[in-house]
């Protein structure tokens, strides 16, 4: 029996996927607990349009993160920080205080899509990647400056 997925099941089929199951584990346990329905035409025609629209929405989102990837990499973010010798800071800056200082500047980044290996422990220009969308990182220049 053919069956569209409406959530995942483990070992079975993921959301949307449309699956041939016996017929006992269908009428038995996907059907009453609402996993799936039954692969008519009408219900094909709703997965088809589902899957356009989702399509059309990610395409969109994709366009808006490249246009918010232009955005980020004309700008220079500025941070004080204290120094001693040669340039070394006392402490370091965190992703935490680079996002807190662009949302200062209306640029909304959360800190965990500041894409840092380490803390910037040196005064200077930084270039950071921040991921925006799976498919779209934008590299930002932070410059740490002396208080």
């Amino acid at each position: 029996m053919k069956v569209i997925f409406k959530q995942d099941v483990k070992g079975k089929g993921k959301k949307g996927e449309l699956k041939n199951v016996s017929e006992g584990y269908a009428r038995n346990y996907l059907l009453p607990n609402n996993l799936a329905v039954e692969a008519t035409k009408g219900n094909l025609k709703n997965l088809e349009a589902k899957q356009k629209s989702n399509e059309k929405k990610y395409e969109k989102e994709l366009a808006e993160a490249e246009a918010y990837k232009e955005k980020l990499e004309n700008t220079t973010v500025e941070i004080s920080a204290k120094a001693g010798e040669a340039g070394r800071l006392f402490g370091a800056v965190s992703t935490k205080q680079i996002a807190e200082t662009m949302k200062s500047m209306d640029l909304k980044i959360d800190k965990r899509k500041i894409e840092m290996k380490e803390p910037i422990r040196t005064l200077g220009v930084t270039k950071v990647p921040i991921k925006i969308h799976p498919k779209v990182t934008a590299t930002v220049d932070v410059h740490v400056k002396e208080e």
